[in-house]
């Protein structure tokens, strides 16, 4: 096909590629390996950022790399995001494909001056978080606002999302989660950090008070025969820093820094007997499908966006105590058959290629009713 005739597709919205940061930027970096795995005819434009990348690649795989001298996150994530989009416009392309809301602001603008298509992943109700002040949280509800009003097409990682955005702008999303796939594709490789007891629980996450990490700390504290092994950044923040200093020594804990080697991760959560899901916000997280394709039962957060991610087939708890309870009562065979739940889950509703497949159904504005997406029934806590 000439490149005349090339439906052009730029992303925005991350940090760049190759995937170096998080779950939008693996996302990216699997659609453009399915990109190139089927063979697809679009011209896939990735805007990255310029600080985040000392050698500034001009391509991966067939996707063009564009940098933008700011950084992604932080103060300057905004002006990265509208920058960026500003380019994809300036540069003619036909499909701008944006992840977050951080720069949507100025969607009503490219609206105005462009017939590009704009398709949001408005990502987990960012402005709900605790983290954020009052201000903070003022722009980007305004931002999600205009992301649903303004763009041609929303997609939501999780149903509970797509309950809220019909309930609060009567507005439909399509619902695309994560692949996780990736996860099992690495060699596993031995760690050097611990001795791995032989039967223990497993998390990683971010250390923040939204992923009740505490509350996770304090159920296992005292579990010496049953350890929870936790891997995060624990030195980040006052929060993280206070329950290193707290919960290092206790027997039912080992506490792991930040590890990004996928080989490790892999003997981490292919060795674990369960894992622990504490996230409270955020929709469909990516460390969660990831475990899934391991067969290992889930204990999660009791929140919608856990039950729609797990199909209301996990164990949940709301409390320390709750979760001790749950540990205590859940027998070999219950756990084996939650494991084998949250496998067949994985496999029918979290591959790359299914994730591929949708999002390029909507790039290509294939009709709805002919779209392979991943929609999801409402769930019920009975």
């Amino acid at each position: 096909m000439s490149e005349e005739k090339r439906l052009r597709v730029a992303v925005v919205g991350t940090v760049g590629l190759p995937a170096r940061y998080g779950g939008f930027e693996t996302l990216v970096e699997n659609l453009v390996r399915y990109h190139r795995r089927t063979d697809a005819p679009e011209a896939l434009a990735v805007y990255c950022s310029a600080k985040a990348y000392e050698d500034r690649a001009e391509r991966f795989l067939d996707a063009e790399l564009r940098y933008i001298p700011l950084n992604a996150n932080g103060a300057q994530s905004i002006p990265y995001d509208m920058w960026s989009m500003l380019s994809a416009v300036w540069r003619g392309c036909d499909v701008i494909l944006v992840l977050g809301v951080s720069g949507t602001i100025l969607l009503p603008l490219i609206r105005l001056i462009s017939k590009a298509r704009i398709i949001t992943n408005i990502d987990g109700i960012e402005w709900k978080r605790d983290k954020w002040g009052w201000l903070q949280r003022h722009i980007l509800r305004t931002s999600e606002a205009l992301a649903v009003r303004m763009s041609h097409e929303v997609i939501a990682d999780n149903g509970a999302i797509a309950e809220y955005v019909a309930e609060t702008y009567g507005a439909d999303c399509a619902v695309i989660a994560y692949g996780g796939d990736h996860a099992l594709e690495s060699e596993a490789r031995a760690l050097s950090e611990i001795d791995l007891p032989e039967r223990y629980a497993f998390n990683v996450c971010r250390i923040e008070p939204e992923n009740n990490v505490h509350m996770m700390l304090d159920a296992f504290s005292q579990s010496a025969d049953f350890p929870l092994v936790c891997v995060g950044n624990w030195d980040r923040s006052a929060y993280g820093v206070d329950l290193k200093a707290r919960y290092a020594a206790a027997p039912g804990i080992r506490i792991l820094d930040p590890i990004y080697d996928i080989g490790k991760l892999k003997t981490l959560r292919a060795g674990a007997s369960a894992y622990i899901h504490g996230h409270s916000a955020g929709g469909t997280n990516p460390s969660l499908v990831e475990i899934m394709h391991f067969g290992v039962p889930v204990f999660a957060y009791d929140c919608s966006f856990n039950r729609h991610s797990t199909e209301n087939r996990a164990l949940f708890f709301a409390s320390a105590d709750q979760l001790r309870e749950q540990l205590e009562a859940t027998g070999t065979d219950r756990l084996a058959e939650i494991g084998a739940a949250m496998r067949q889950i994985a496999q029918a509703r979290y591959t790359w290629d299914a994730i591929g497949a949708a999002y390029f159904a909507l790039l290509r504005n294939i009709p709805a009713a002919r779209l392979p997406l991943i929609n999801e029934t409402p769930i019920s806590k009975d």
